[in-house]
């Protein structure tokens, strides 16, 4: 059983979240797993719990900048 694990930035909204799994089911689909088999999870992190370039993202990018 399949299991995707999607890291983003906290700010998405519940449709766009549902249009993101219904996408990657689709694409599972396409390579023969059947969506009773396949499990994805959201992890929304808050920007100033990310580390990019040795600062906290919430630092580096102003929100909507993504």
């Amino acid at each position: 059983m399949p299991v995707v694990v999607v890291e983003m930035w906290e700010g998405r909204t519940e449709e766009q979240k549902a249009r993101l799994i219904k996408g990657i089911t689709e694409v599972f689909k396409e390579i023969g797993v059947e969506p009773e088999h396949l499990s994805i999870v959201i992890h929304d992190v808050p920007r100033s719990n990310w580390g990019m370039r040795g600062e906290q993202a919430s630092k580096l990018i102003k929100k909507g900048a993504e």
